[in-house]
């Protein structure tokens, strides 16, 4: 009987749990289902002003070629104009042309701490799919993106471009897919993607009379035409500033709309740094401001020192020393008059609200109340990243923590160990911008103990750029503080961040660093840790023998010093230098040793790890059938705990197992499967499954 062939690209959601060769007469199992996103940020429900554009929008959906052809339109205009509500009202209303989901990126173009990260916005799609965690590398998160896109129906709305290479890389890429890009510069560079402009213009005389009287009533509008006129000619007939306006008016009820429109025509002072285009905004945004409560106006400032683009309700509650009910109450406030958009996963200014809400913090900024603001945001965050810490990695929790106050207000418990990680992938971002904030702001122990505490983060999603960039700052802001156990520990976990980014050369800079601090002061265990690292680099770079030294010496401090965890890591790692040495026979009672002890002290990740080295020991000693005994129990542990990209080398040595006992058919199973969890990870090891499948051929069935 002839074997079965598999073609064509592979994109796996969830994990694969069983994967079997068909024949004919059956069919193979049916392909995971996956969340149908509709991240389209609300609309109101008619656009006043836009039907004309909404038309030339239909135009370039209806007049595409028959057949499958992807659509690429970008909006352009002035800040204000309302370019992202024109585009995610259209997106809404063609909404059934994409059954497979809607996305949205906000790219900040032109926010105060620059525009996205490309790579941030795939991964916040490849979530929205089910996927995670997803890749940090901007090649191999595209990638995935591209071929997970590929074949789906769905629209794709980024908001706020800065640059047509900013764009590129978040293009699907699929013959069915619509992406519209919203930008105040025209991006003619995508062009040479096939894309599309639509310009969008400020509204015309009375399409802003009409946009004021939806917002506070004809009624009213008409019983002052010449007041009304003046409001949205001080606006600049700019949307945006239009609302802003209507805001204000709608909470004066017994007002004039005359009062509206002399305060409108008034320079406004305190926001002579708002560099924004044009005074209609600035004036609009100051008038909003003037009609909020005490409270609202709090906030308001208080929001504005935040460095996040988006921030959660907890990070709210935490700013503003808050219950949950009254931050919510007040958001409403602010989302009312238009100086707060909620999202999907939180809330955020327009850009040009923010540097409005800026100017308002730098009132308060170096005052006792925005001072306090800040040491709550900080102590929310180190507090609940220090309990992911403790939950995920708790031989790693050692170090001191300093809060301003104690206990702090609103700080997270998590259920398990999935809930702990799905919060650090959301707030990696955030996170991210707390450690450079903590930096500049002089809070030199906020600033390596936040680093510190990301080290689950670190360790489990692989964002290689933010592991050494926050290992950096940590560094510096150990040595400020004048923390040897802090330093040594930036020390130690940032030249592991290097190392894995194949800086070896500077990893092993900063493991020497750290080997002579803790000879100086005297502390043995953190001298095993510097050690251990430079094993790893010695591993890294071939030289065994001085990774074997650095390894042995690193057991025998760490066994002195009562950590028997890190005393059978210590001889796992032995053991896997003498397996890429060429003594298998040697490895073997050292692995087992370290199995043992690694069960002793629940450390089952670990153990299953050396039952993975020990299968491979056995299979070098050809002792097959115990080898094959250690893959199968190491298996079943990464499968139970989501160890996705152990499980899938330990596949790969199964099938490795299954080629040399001759049984080609089994070896290319598991070859597949394994493939399937590297492709979904975009790891780099791909290539070498590909290859091995490749050489197989097309072997037979097995009778």
């Amino acid at each position: 009987m002839s074997g079965t062939r598999v073609d064509g690209s592979v994109v796996q959601a969830g994990e694969i749990h069983h994967l079997a060769v068909y024949g004919q007469a059956a069919p193979p199992p049916a392909a995971p289902t996956l969340p149908v996103p509709r991240q389209l940020p609300p609309t109101p429900r008619r656009l006043v002003g836009r039907d004309a554009d909404l038309a030339a929008l239909d135009r370039e959906l209806d007049e595409a070629p028959e057949g499958p052809a992807d659509v690429t339109v970008v909006v352009t205009g002035p800040a204000g104009v309302g370019k992202t509500a024109l585009a995610a009202q259209w997106l809404r209303r063609r909404a059934g042309r994409f059954p497979d989901g809607q996305l949205y990126a906000d790219l900040r173009g032109h926010a105060p701490g620059g525009p996205a990260d490309p790579a941030e916005a795939l991964g916040g799609f490849l979530r929205a799919f089910g996927i995670a965690p997803v890749p940090r590398n901007l090649a191999e998160v595209a990638a995935l993106w591209r071929s997970l896109a590929a074949g789906r129906r769905i629209a794709v709305l980024l908001d706020n471009a800065s640059t047509a290479a900013q764009v590129r890389p978040l293009l699907p890429g699929s013959e069915h897919a619509v992406v519209v890009v919203t930008s105040r510069r025209r991006l003619t560079g995508l062009g040479i993607d096939g894309a599309v402009f639509r310009p969008v213009d400020v509204l015309s005389d009375d399409d802003s009379v009409r946009l004021l009287a939806q917002r506070v009533g004809a009624d009213r509008v008409a019983r002052e035409e010449e007041a009304a006129a003046l409001v949205v000619e001080r606006c600049g007939r700019l949307p945006l500033a239009v609302c802003l306006a209507a805001a204000r008016i709608a909470a004066r009820p017994v007002q004039p709309l005359a009062a509206t429109a002399a305060a409108l025509r008034q320079e406004s002072e305190g926001i002579a740094a708002l560099d924004v285009e044009g005074e209609a905004v600035r004036h609009a945004l100051d008038a909003s401001f003037e009609v909020l409560g005490a409270e609202a106006v709090r906030l308001y400032r208080l929001l504005g020192l935040l460095p996040f683009p988006v921030f959660t309700l907890e990070v709210v509650c935490a700013v503003g020393g808050l219950e949950p009910a009254e931050a919510d109450r007040l958001l409403g406030g602010l989302i009312d008059v238009h100086l707060l958009e909620e999202m999907k996963d939180g809330f955020r200014f327009h850009d040009l609200v923010k540097l409005h809400a800026r100017a308002r913090a730098d009132e308060i900024r170096e005052q006792a109340e925005g001072r306090a603001a800040v040491d709550r945001v900080f102590d929310w965050y180190l507090a609940t990243t220090t309990a992911a810490e403790a939950l995920l990695s708790p031989s790693h929790r050692t170090l001191r923590r300093d809060y301003t106050t104690e206990p702090v207000a609103g700080a997270r418990e998590f259920a398990d160990e999935p809930d702990a990680v799905r919060w650090l992938d959301a707030e990696t971002g955030r996170l991210a911008e707390a450690v450079r904030w903590a930096a500049v702001t002089g809070r030199a122990a906020t600033a390596w103990q936040l680093v510190d505490a990301m080290w689950p983060l670190f360790l489990r999603l692989r964002p290689a750029r933010l592991w050494i960039e926050a290992h950096r700052i940590g560094r510096t802001a150990a040595r400020t503080d004048g923390d040897h156990d802090g330093l040594l520990r930036m020390l130690t976990s940032g030249g592991t961040g290097l190392r894995n980014a194949g800086e070896g050369d500077l990893a092993a800079e900063w493991f020497t660093e750290a080997l002579q601090l803790a000879r100086a002061v005297g502390l043995p265990l953190v001298e095993a840790d510097a050690l251990y690292g430079l094993s790893q680099t010695h591993r890294t770079a071939g030289r065994l023998a001085e990774a074997a030294d650095c390894l042995r010496t690193t057991a025998d401090l760490r066994e002195a010093g009562g950590y028997l965890r890190g005393t059978a890591l210590a001889r796992l790692a032995l053991g896997d230098v003498q397996l890429a040495d060429g003594r298998p026979a040697e490895a073997v009672p050292v692995i087992t040793d370290a199995h043992r002890d690694l069960l002793a002290v629940s450390a089952t990740y670990e153990a299953a790890r050396a039952l993975a080295f020990l299968g491979q020991a056995h299979a070098a000693l050809g002792a097959h059938d115990e080898a094959a005994r250690c893959y199968a129990d190491a298996l079943a542990e990464f499968r139970t705990g989501g160890a996705r990209h152990w499980e899938a080398r330990v596949l790969e040595l199964t099938g490795d197992l299954a080629r040399t006992r001759g049984d080609l058919t089994e070896a290319a199973i598991h070859y597949r499967e394994s493939l399937a969890r590297y492709e979904a990870l975009s790891a780099p090891d791909t290539a070498r499954l590909t290859t091995a499948l490749t050489t197989l051929g097309d072997p037979p069935e097995a009778e």
